[in-house]
C-alpha cells in the first residue's frame, strides 16, 4: 500500500515543530517539559505504527528544486519502519527517562528542544528516498548530537567531546556527499535513467547498470569508500571509534538515546540501505564491498570489544561495547550472503533494544550511587534489586548467552563467517576466527558489567537512593522488551525483521527464521568456544584490563592520532597566522590574487580547457595607434611616482578602451566605458586626496620580483579567461529571439508586455530582459558609493568606528 503522504511528512516534522514551541512549553511548565517532549514522541511513534499496520511501502515525492530535478522525497519499507521505531520509540522511554534524570539540571529547555529536534532528524533519515534530502537530515543529527554531547558548556570535557563529534562525524557526511554525487553522474551515464537521478529507489532499481557504468569508470571502489566513510565516522568504526567514548560527557539519557539505539545507527542504517545498489543478486563470496565492510566490520568488533575490557568508567564501557556491536552489525551486511544480512537486520533491533536499557541502567548507578567508576562498584543488587534483574537480562543479551535475543543474531554472524570461509577457504578462515576472538571480549565485558550488582560493597560506596519511577519504568519496558524478542524471536522476525531483510537484499528476498540449536554445527560450536573461553578468562578479568591499558601506549591509540593531528592543526595556524594577517595591504592583495590564479588554471587543467583558435583580423591604423598608447599607458602605471599619478596614468587605459570602442562601431559600449572610467576616476581622486602622496619603496627586491610574476599571471589568467569566455558560440535561437522582440512590433496596442520596445538591441537586453539584474548591478554600486562617502565624512570628522 502506498503510503498516506500526510502521515509521512507528520512523523518526520512534528518533532521539529514540537522543538520549535518547547522554549514556550518550558517557561509554563518548567521541568515537567520531559512528558510534553515524550507525548510528542508517543504520538510520531503512533504514526509510524499507523504505517506499519497500513502496511505502507513506496515513495512520497514532494517537489524541493525541480530544476535540479532534487525532491524532498520520503521512502517507506522495512529498514526505514524499523529505524523510524527505535527512534521514536525509544525516544518516548528517553524523555520520560530524562523527567527524573534531568531533575535540577542546568538548560532544560535546550535539551528537550534539541532532543526532539534530534528525533525528527534521525526520522528523516530513516525515511528520506532522495540523496539530497538523506544528506541535509545527516546533517541535522551531526549538528543536533553536537549541542547534546556539549550540554554542560562549561565543562572542558564536554567542549572537547562535542568538539570532537562534530569534526568527526561532518568530515565523513562531505566525503559521503562527493559519493553520492557520483553516484548521481553514473546514473545519467546508464542510458536507462532519463537524465540523472537523486532518487534511492530509483537507483536501487537500476542498480545493475550504475555498477556497471562504475566499474568500467573505475569509480566503483572509490565510491564504496567514500560511501563507507560516511558510515564509519557516523557509526564510531576504527579508526574513527574515538569521538564515541568521549561523548559520555553528555547526560545520560543522550547517550543512551543518540549513542546506543539510534543517531549510531544511522551509519549501519547506510550501509544496510546501500547493500542492494552495490551487491548483485550473484555477488562474488569475496568481492569490494566484502573486502572493504567486512573486514572493517570484525576489526571494529574486535578492537572496540578489548577495549571495552580496558574502561574503567561503566558509560565508558558501554561506549566501547557499542562500538564493537555496531561493527558486528557492519560486518554482516558485509558479507555477500543472505546469513550476513539477516544477522545485520535482526541484531539492529537487538542491539537497540538492550544497549539503551543498559544506558539507563548506568544512568541510574551514576545517579543514586555517585560514581560510574568499575572498582568503586559492587553489591549493588542489595539496594537496586529491580535495576539489577534489568542489567543481569541485558547484559546476557549483551553476551549473545542463550537463549537471550542477542544470541540468535550473533548465532547468524557466526554463520555468515562460516560459510563465507568454507566458499572462499585459504586465509578467509580468519573470518571466523576473528568473531570469535571478538565475542569472548564481549562475553567478559557483559558479565563484567552484571557483576556491579554482585560481590561485596566497595568500601566507600555510600549509601545508594532508590531511582524514582521515571528512571526505573522505561529501561524495565527494554528489559521486558529483551525477554519477548527471547522468548519468541521468529514473531517479531515475520512481523518486522523479514521486511527489513527484504529492504537491504538484491533481488527477491527468502522468508528467514531462528531457532534455538539441537545439533552440533560448527557455529553452535563457536558459540561455545566463546562462552567457554569467556567463562574460563573472567576470574583474570582485572589481569587483562591492566595488560590491554599497558598495550595502549602512545601511536597504539588511535586518540593519540586524533590529539596530535588537532593540536597540530593549531599549532600551524598560530605560526601561519602572523605570516598571512600582517595588516599589510599587499600581503592580503597577493594572497587572493594567488588563489584566483591558481583555482581558475587549476579549474582549466582539470576540466581539459584547450586554447582556442585564433582568426585573422582586420585592424586598421587608428586602431593600432590607440592600443600602442594603451599599452605604454599600462607601463607608465607601473613606474608612477605616486598615487594620483598612477591613477591618471590608469585612466588612459579605459579612455583609449573607450576609443577603440568607437572605431569598433560599438557607440553605446564607448559611452558606457567613458561614464564608467570618469565616475572611476572621481572617486580614486576622492579617496586618494586622504591617503600619502608617495607608493613608498617595496621591502625587497624579491618583493618585487614576485608582485611583478603574481602580475603577469593575474594578466595571463584574465586573458585566457577572456578567450574562452569569447569563444562559445551562442545558440542561434537567442540571437533570433533578441532581433524579434527587441524592437516594436507591427501591430501593438498602447500597452504590449512581450517585446522591449527600443532601436538598440544591447539596451533592450540591459534594461528589459536582463532589467532585474541591471538593477542588482546599480544597486551595488550605489551602496558601495554610499559606503566610500561615509568613510571619507568619517575621516574629516577623526570618527574611528
Amino acid at each position: 500500500m502506498q503510503p498516506t503522504p500526510e502521515v509521512v511528512l507528520a512523523v518526520v516534522f512534528l518533532p521539529f515543530l514540537a522543538a520549535a514551541f518547547t522554549p514556550v512549553v518550558y517557561r509554563l511548565f518548567g521541568e515537567r517539559t520531559a512528558y510534553f517532549a515524550a507525548a510528542v514522541a508517543l504520538v510520531t511513534l503512533g504514526l509510524v505504527t499507523d504505517l506499519y499496520l497500513a502496511g505502507a511501502h513506496g515513495t512520497v515525492p514532494l517537489e524541493w528544486i525541480p530544476s535540479l530535478g532534487i525532491s524532498l522525497a520520503f521512502h517507506v519499507d522495512g529498514l526505514a519502519l524499523l529505524i523510524a521505531f527505535l527512534a521514536s520509540g525509544v525516544g518516548v522511554l528517553i524523555l520520560t527517562y530524562s523527567g527524573g534524570y534531568m531533575h535540577g539540571e542546568p538548560g532544560q529547555a535546550k535539551y528537550y528542544a534539541t532532543l526532539l529536534a534530534f528525533m525528527g532528524s534521525m526520522l528523516g533519515v530513516a525515511l528520506a528516498g532522495d540523496l539530497v534530502a538523506l544528506f541535509v537530515f545527516w546533517e541535522l543529527t551531526s549538528l543536533s548530537s553536537f549541542i547534546l554531547i556539549g550540554h554542560y558548556t562549561g565543562e572542558k570535557a564536554s567542549q572537547y567531546a562535542a568538539r570532537k563529534s562534530m569534526l568527526i562525524t561532518v568530515s565523513g557526511g562531505l566525503f559521503m556527499l562527493v559519493g553520492f554525487l557520483l553516484l548521481v553522474w553514473a546514473s545519467g551515464q546508464t542510458g536507462a535513467i532519463e537524465g540523472t537521478t537523486y532518487s534511492i529507489p530509483v537507483l536501487v532499481e537500476h542498480a545493475d547498470a550504475i555498477r556497471e557504468v562504475l566499474t568500467a569508470s573505475g569509480l566503483l571502489v572509490p565510491v564504496l569508500v567514500l560511501v563507507g566513510l560516511g558510515a564509519a565516522t557516523k557509526s564510531a568504526q576504527v579508526p574513527f571509534h574515538v569521538w564515541l567514548p568521549n561523548a559520555m560527557e553528555a547526560p545520560t539519557p543522550v547517550s543512551a538515546f543518540l549513542h546506543s539505539a539510534t543517531m549510531v545507527k544511522a551509519g549501519v542504517y547506510l550501509v544496510g540501505r546501500f547493500r542492494p545498489l552495490f551487491l548483485p543478486e550473484d555477488a562474488a563470496v569475496l568481492g569490494e564491498w566484502t573486502l572493504i565492510f567486512a573486514v572493517l566490520g570484525l576489526l571494529t568488533m574486535t578492537v572496540a570489544a578489548m577495549l571495552a575490557v580496558s574502561a574503567t568508567d561503566i558509560k565508558e564501557l558501554l561506549a566501547y561495547s557499542t562500538a564493537s556491536h555496531l561493527g558486528l552489525i557492519i560486518a554482516a551486511f558485509g558479507f555477500a550472503n543472505s546469513y550476513g544480512a539477516e544477522a545485520g537486520a535482526f541484531h539492529i533491533l537487538n542491539h537497540a533494544s538492550f544497549k539503551a536499557a543498559l544506558f539507563m541502567v548506568a544512568g541510574i548507578i551514576a545517579h543514586e550511587a555517585g560514581t560510574r567508576n568499575i572498582d568503586r562498584l559492587g553489591g549493588l543488587r542489595k539496594h537496586l534489586p529491580v535495576t539489577a534483574v534489568i542489567a543481569v537480562v541485558a547484559s546476557l543479551s549483551m553476551a549473545g548467552f542463550p537463549p537471550f535475543n542477542g544470541f540468535y543474531s550473533k548465532e547468524l554472524l557466526f554463520e555468515s563467517t562460516y560459510y563465507a570461509a568454507e566458499h572462499m577457504g585459504g586465509v578467509a578462515w580468519i573470518f571466523p576466527v576473528v568473531a570469535v576472538f571478538g565475542s569472548v571480549f564481549t562475553f567478559l565485558y557483559s558479565i563484567k558489567f552484571a557483576s556491579l550488582f554482585f560481590g561485596d560493597e566497595p568500601d566507600g560506596l555510600g549509601h545508594v537512593h532508590r531511582p524514582p519511577a521515571a528512571m526505573l519504568v522505561p529501561p524495565a519496558i527494554l528489559g521486558a522488551l529483551v525477554l519477548a524478542i527471547s522468548a519468541q524471536p521468529n514473531l517479531f522476525i515475520e512481523g518486522l525483521i523479514g521486511d527489513v531483510y527484504g529492504s537491504v537484499v538484491p533481488g527477491e528476498a527468502h522468508s528467514f527464521s531462528v531457532h534455538f540449536p539441537t545439533e552440533l554445527t560448527p557455529y553452535v560450536i563457536m558459540s561455545l568456544i566463546t562462552i567457554v573461553v569467556g567463562a574460563a578468562a573472567f576470574p583474570f578479568y582485572d589481569r587483562i584490563h591492566d595488560a590491554i591499558n599497558a598495550a595502549l601506549r602512545g601511536p597504539v591509540r588511535a586518540n593519540w592520532w586524533y590529539d596530535n593531528f588537532v593540536e597540530g592543526l593549531t599549532t600551524t595556524s598560530v605560526a601561519v597566522t602572523p605570516k598571512i594577517q600582517t595588516g599589510l595591504l599587499r600581503t592580503y592583495a597577493t594572497w587572493g590574487l594567488f588563489g584566483f590564479v591558481a583555482l581558475a588554471l587549476g579549474g582549466y587543467a582539470a576540466a581539459g580547457v584547450s586554447m582556442p583558435g585564433f582568426s585573422t583580423l582586420s585592424v586598421s591604423i587608428p586602431i593600432v595607434l590607440v592600443l600602442l598608447v594603451a599599452l605604454v599607458a599600462a607601463f607608465a602605471v607601473d613606474v608612477a611616482p605616486s598615487h594620483v599619478a598612477g591613477v591618471l596614468t590608469l585612466s588612459i587605459v579605459g579612455f583609449m578602451v573607450a576609443i577603440f570602442y568607437i572605431l569598433a562601431d560599438a557607440p553605446d559600449l564607448a559611452l558606457t566605458q567613458l561614464v564608467v572610467e570618469t565616475l572611476v576616476l572621481v572617486i580614486f581622486l576622492l579617496v586618494l586626496d586622504r591617503l600619502p602622496a608617495f607608493y613608498g619603496d617595496a621591502p625587497d627586491r624579491l618583493v618585487s620580483v614576485r608582485d611583478g610574476l603574481l602580475s603577469l599571471a593575474v594578466g595571463g589568467t584574465v586573458f585566457l579567461t577572456v578567450l574562452l569566455s569569447t569563444d562559445a558560440s551562442p545558440d542561434p535561437l537567442l540571437q533570433e529571439f533578441f532581433v524579434a522582440r527587441a524592437g516594436v512590433p507591427a501591430e501593438h496596442g498602447p500597452f504590449f508586455a512581450d517585446y522591449g520596445g527600443g532601436s538598440n538591441i544591447v539596451n533592450v537586453i540591459l534594461v528589459d530582459f536582463r532589467g532585474i539584474d541591471t538593477m542588482g548591478e546599480i544597486s551595488v554600486v550605489v551602496m558601495a558609493s554610499l559606503a566610500i562617502l561615509t568613510l571619507i565624512r568619517m575621516r574629516t570628522r577623526g570618527e574611528t568606528q
